[in-house]
């Protein structure tokens, strides 16, 4: 007997129909690259998506048909998010700090049909343009007449103004129903090991995300809140806010390209901003300038961290310098992406000052929808005592299930399980931690070392801006951890400082061979450290 309830599919459209209707005056707001403010509302944008959405019919877009972006965090590029999967085609967001190659390479996989691109990123398009002219039919500007640049585009590539195909549709469009399991958005990982591969998200798995992102120990975004998503919305959806952010009718504020401690500071208070959202790097940069300049940030309840670890001297600084709560979560990409989330639970809700610290060093809780575990080198289960570690897996109605093109369940094992690639302990609690990626982990004499662990350590120290961890070659244990640092701007490093502040934190036999000061460390298209970069340039260095 099935119940007697209405069955309604889950669609993206629904999203921006229930803002528009039930949040109608929250507000969108975006930072132009001339530094200028541009604002709509739930509702302007909802029946500014209808019109595109006819515009893309009327280019001859119809279900399934892949349509590529290469857009800053912005209005435009909102309407662009709703109005592609609302039609029934897909949304491929494109990460413009790829390599041309690579751009290229993912725009040829996805046989991209359309490409909307920021007037800033043209460039980019005119250089890849004759790579990919097998499959694209247009290049439309993101932008009026007046910011249309000079293209010189292959034949049979039409070059089109955002803003006169939308000026030549009306809004008279009806999202259409289909089945919630249809493919809405496509996201290629950023490619550190070979080529970037798609994750292809599904209308229903995207909604489920937004629900659960939106719950009380996730990001419990409220309607009342005024959003800043740093993390872009070309790389994984924006970690599904521009999905959960209109489902709770919060406003949006978007930063543009400028993402610098100041600027940032100045768009938190001028726009009375309460939650944000971004990688640690961000967030280091806002502190050293709050710090420098004597600012606050006094309408902040909370930033939301993820991509990489956060060391426990960021949040502690946050938390007891300007009261603001930094959160940790973890994901990827082929997970929508969150998947964990760091709020205590009814078993560590009394905890205080370091213990309370020490457990927000982890990344967190599953969210519902979510189940993981960790296996050993047999593939057998772990036990949850927060001292094995193993290889994370994780499986859900968010999860990656292949790659696209592959075939189907290809990313999966017999039982179902997607391997992250991270290495990780679980707690009795349920509180996972990462402890290394499995490509980075150090085997110095048959033991594991934590290279996370060594480089939270490291940035706490005053005079460090960013830290990596490697395994060098060594004569005699195998690998040995080098550790590789940047300075503050106007802080030099002192060598033997760096390596005191390790005593009394970790077994002494973890403490890395050798510190190397670089002026920068190298990133990748993500924001994250370069980490293969760093291991082909340096593995030798401790032999040398």
């Amino acid at each position: 007997m099935f119940g007697l309830m209405q069955d309604r599919p889950l669609m993206i459209s629904s999203i921006i129909t229930h803002a528009a209707r039930q949040h109608a005056k929250s507000e969108v707001v975006s930072k132009n690259i001339d530094g200028s403010i541009a604002r709509s509302t739930y509702d302007a944008i909802e029946r500014r998506a209808r019109r595109l959405a006819k515009a893309l019919i009327a280019l001859g877009i119809s279900a399934e048909d892949r349509v590529a972006t290469i857009a800053l965090n912005s209005c435009r590029h909102l309407e662009l998010y709703y109005a592609i999967s609302g039609t029934g085609a897909i949304c491929h967001t494109i990460n413009p700090r790829l390599a041309p190659d690579d751009v290229a390479y993912v725009v040829s996989h996805a046989t991209d049909r359309i490409i909307f691109v920021d007037p800033v990123f043209a460039p980019l398009v005119a250089a890849v343009a004759p790579r990919i002219a097998a499959t694209v039919r247009a290049i439309v500007i993101i932008g009026s007449a007046a910011e249309m640049p000079a293209l010189a585009l292959p034949p049979g590539m039409d070059l089109l103004c955002y803003e006169d195909l939308i000026a030549a549709a009306d809004d008279n469009y009806v999202w259409p129903e289909f089945d919630e399991r249809s493919a809405a958005s496509l996201c290629y990982t950023s490619g550190t090991t070979g080529r970037p591969k798609g994750v292809l998200y599904s209308h229903r798995s995207t909604l489920l995300h937004a629900l659960a992102v939106n719950v009380g120990d996730v990001i419990g975004i409220r309607a009342v809140d005024r959003i800043l998503p740093v993390v872009p919305m070309f790389h994984v959806n924006a970690w599904g806010i521009p999905y959960s952010a209109p489902m709770a009718g919060a406003s949006i504020i978007m930063p543009g390209r400028h993402l610098d401690g100041a600027s940032i500071a100045a768009l938190l208070n001028t726009e009375k901003v309460t939650i944000s959202c971004g990688v640690p790097t961000v967030w280091l940069g806002l502190l050293q300038h709050l710090r420098a300049s004597g600012e606050r940030i006094d309408t902040v309840r909370r930033l939301t961290v993820g991509g990489s670890a956060v060391p426990r001297s960021m949040t502690e600084a946050f938390e007891t310098e300007y009261g603001v709560e930094l959160g940790q979560g973890w994901g990827m990409t082929e997970m929508s992406p969150v998947g964990t989330y760091c709020q205590p639970n009814a078993a560590n809700a009394d905890l205080t000052g370091d213990a309370l610290l020490r457990l927000k060093e982890k990344q967190g809780r599953a969210l519902w929808g979510v189940e993981m575990r960790i296996i050993d080198a047999e593939g057998a289960a772990l036990p949850w005592d927060g001292l094995a570690f193993g290889l994370l897996q994780v499986r859900g109605p968010w999860v990656c299930s292949a790659y696209f093109g592959d075939a189907p369940d290809s990313a999966l094992d017999a039982e179902g399980w997607f391997s992250t690639g991270d290495i990780a302990t679980i707690d009795p609690d349920g509180f996972m931690e990462i402890t290394d990626r499995a490509k980075d982990v150090i085997k110095s004499g048959g033991e594991w070392i934590s290279s996370v662990q060594l480089e939270n350590i490291a940035v706490g120290h005053p005079d460090v801006a960013e830290a990596a961890i490697i395994a060098a070659r060594h004569p005699k244990w195998d690998e040995r951890p080098l550790l590789i640092l940047t300075a503050k701007p106007g802080h030099e490093i002192d060598r033997a400082s760096v390596m005191d502040i390790f005593d009394g934190k970790i077994a002494t036999w973890w403490k890395p061979d050798d510190v190397l000061v670089l002026p920068e460390l190298p990133h990748t298209a993500t924001g994250k450290v370069h980490k293969m970069i760093l291991r082909d340039t340096y593995k030798d260095y401790l032999v040398k």
